[in-house]
């Protein structure tokens, strides 16, 4: 069995000679670190390059067999580690160091790790959650990619997807759970039971994922792996603690989607399917958002599965979507009237104002005021 850590010697002196100044950090992760060496494994090792000079200190190479590959990761990069943005997180947090060039570099490396001891905290929650979302979002790429050619002559490529899709859906729940993985490739499934938040069905849908060999059967797990994930972020967004704030949220909102609800008024005076069909979806939709966001204090995510209509149906608007008609018009015309005057006053209520005038006059006066009132705090602020 090769004595790896005479090959990680050599490096280490060779770089102490050589790259004095050059290389900040070297260390080493994974199988020998975690005490799973066999008899064909290499030594994951790193550097941290201060120069570009640095970088030509890596190496890759076989021995008796056995594969090294020492290979750098810029401080760019070992920040993104440590912040999550990439899934290597243990070779930061967990390394252990072979070189280090100097107590900055030291300290700077140690930084890093703070960082990604905080991984647990209350105050990620809510980050780790969209990165969460955010990962699923990727899945629906490579199912589409199956659909289109999913059929008995293409288990190969079906089965590459969903690896694909199951290695994002460990990410997600990984940060979902607020955890990193420590071991990657063969073994996710050992380190995923043990999480608190995961599809109850988990295994199932990797068996079949994994064992069947029926195009149509691996297709309809990784649907159900993807929704059901999806619905573990919803619940885990809804319980993340919020800030209700129509002020914040909606001041300004009214004035600017009225010229929206004018617009789909004249389509249907006009019998314009086509503007009314894309304009009252528009606004549908981009309300239901709006009372999401101010009543949760975060807006909706993106691969919501409709949550975000919570708040229009419990306030009772109307659905304008549904009443869509080329032959009549007028009950979507009678709605968006409705519409229009319920939120005024919602808005009122909630003590959002309207900048709303009779006549330019009035207008004018309103903003000769604000005007001047802007002045007076700047003159304030200067003295």
């Amino acid at each position: 069995m090769i004595d790896v850590f005479a090959v990680a010697d050599i490096i280490v002196k060779h770089i102490k000679t050589y790259y004095p100044e050059d290389v900040a950090i070297v260390g080493y992760y994974g199988s020998y670190l975690q005490g799973r060496a066999t008899e064909r494994s290499d030594l994951d090792f790193f550097f941290i390059p201060a120069t570009a000079r640095g970088r030509q200190a890596g190496c890759q190479f076989i021995i008796d067999g056995i594969s090294f590959d020492f290979w750098p990761i810029g401080w760019d990069r070992a920040e993104r580690m440590a912040a999550f943005e990439e899934w290597n997180t243990t070779i930061i947090a967990d390394c252990e160091l072979l070189y280090v060039r100097s107590e900055g570099d030291l300290a700077r490396f140690m930084e890093l790790r703070e960082t990604i001891s905080n991984m647990g905290s209350e105050s990620k929650a809510t980050e780790l959650t969209i990165k969460a979302e955010s990962v699923v979002k990727d899945c629906f790429f490579h199912m589409a990619k199956m659909q289109l050619v999913g059929n008995s002559q293409e288990l190969s490529y079906c089965r590459t997807q969903a690896q694909m899709i199951m290695v994002k859906i460990f990410k997600s729940l990984g940060f979902l759970n607020q955890i990193y993985y420590k071991r990657m490739w063969g073994h996710y499934r050992e380190q995923v039971r043990s999480l608190p938040i995961k599809p109850d069905q988990l295994d199932q849908y990797l068996d079949t994922i994994m064992f069947s060999r029926t195009p149509d059967e691996v297709i309809l797990a990784c649907e159900k792996l993807i929704t059901d994930t999806l619905c573990l972020i919803s619940e885990r967004q809804n319980s993340q603690k919020k800030v209700r704030s129509y002020s914040g949220q909606m001041n300004g909102y009214y004035e600017e989607e009225k010229g929206m609800l004018n617009k789909l008024l004249t389509a249907c005076e006009k019998g314009d399917y086509e503007t009314a069909f894309f304009v009252a979806i528009g606004v549908q939709d981009g309300l239901a958002r709006n009372l999401y966001a101010a009543e949760k204090g975060c807006w909706p995510g993106n691969v919501d599965l409709g949550e975000h209509r919570e708040f229009y149906v419990q306030y009772g608007y109307p659905d304008l979507v549904a009443l869509l008609d080329p032959t009549d018009f007028e009950p979507l015309r009678l709605a968006v009237l409705q519409l229009t005057e319920k939120l005024e006053n919602h808005l009122k209520t909630e003590g959002v104002p309207l900048n709303q005038f009779d006549s330019v006059a009035e207008f004018e006066s309103f903003y000769k005021n604000k005007v001047m009132s802007k002045r007076g705090i700047y003159n304030e602020a200067s003295q």
